[in-house]
């Protein structure tokens, strides 16, 4: 896969701006910045805010009203009509857990190790900039060493489910709108963490992404071998919008950001059902990263 983001059609400003929009929106929706019900503040005060033509603030607002997270009356604003209020999983051990808490507990010690399998490693890039915020903040001092292997769908998967288009003359163009949001996550991830190395704020930064031709029935997070969130994928039918030929079609697609996450941890027994799981979605990530990725 071609990992570098090229132009945004119709715009001057890349990919990854637009996925940075994009995230930094989804993680004002989903952390609790904007409340249901709320209005937006203008979009020319949040293309200032976050530094970027007007263009591109609407691009990303219309894709979040098509996803259900946002709508638009001419006159009267952009309003929050979805919110994710889930009760995080609650763990083997009684504790809730979400995404973000398993992250800021595993980048608060000297070493963070996180195996990935996703399909377009967006809530990944999420995390990722929360760490990067922290990390600036100087409220990561102990951190020295990140190791991130990130395991993604082939471009050429063969029986792809989802991102699909119902009618056939429109499928080629919605993978490759997801394609895209794909790219722009992973090329925001090694930014971020490379930046981070290159600054000197973590000494020792490796990142790899292989891809497998196999698609994900579920994401899966794998933290410093001994944690794990996972959550399938579930099918739902939506129009998405492609911005080439400046229409909505019909697509059955997975909505990934905010889904419920179950959390298994290993404890001290090794026969006991969460440390058997552990083990055995570790020991599925690590062969089928040395034998079926490249």
């Amino acid at each position: 896969m071609n990992e570098d983001v090229g132009e945004e059609q119709g715009g001057g400003e890349g990919g990854a701006t637009y996925q940075r929009v994009r995230s930094e929106l989804l993680n004002r929706l989903t952390g609790g910045t904007y409340a249901l019900g709320a209005l937006l503040p203008p979009q020319r005060e949040l293309a200032e805010e976050l530094e970027v033509s007007r263009p591109t603030v609407q691009k990303v607002l219309r894709e979040l009203i098509e996803e259900g997270w946002l709508s638009s009356r001419q006159g009267s604003g952009t309003r929050v009509i979805k919110v994710i209020k889930a009760e995080p999983p609650i763990s083997s051990e009684g504790r809730w857990v979400t995404l973000g808490e398993l992250m800021d507990q595993a980048f608060r010690g000297p070493e963070v190790t996180l195996d990935v399998f996703t399909l377009s490693s967006e809530s990944l890039d999420f995390q990722i900039r929360r760490q990067d915020e922290q990390i600036r903040l100087n409220k990561r001092p102990e951190l020295q060493r990140i190791h991130l292997r990130i395991l993604l769908p082939a471009e050429d998967v063969v029986d792809r489910l989802y991102p699909k288009a119902v009618q056939d003359e429109d499928d080629e163009a919605v993978w490759e709108r997801h394609l895209n949001t794909t790219r722009g996550s992973t090329t925001s991830i090694k930014q971020k963490l490379n930046d981070l190395r290159v600054g000197g704020l973590v000494p020792f930064v490796e990142i790899e992404i292989r891809y497998v031709k196999l698609y994900p029935p579920l994401k899966l997070y794998l933290v410093n071998g001994s944690a794990m969130l996972s959550a399938p994928y579930v099918p739902v039918k939506r129009q998405v919008y492609l911005e080439a030929y400046d229409k909505a079609v019909d697509a059955i697609d997975v909505l990934g950001v905010g889904a419920p996450l179950t959390y298994d941890v290993k404890d001290d027994d090794p026969h006991s059902q969460a440390s058997e799981k552990v083990d055995n979605w570790r020991k599925w990530f690590d062969e089928t990263w040395n034998l079926l990725a490249k």
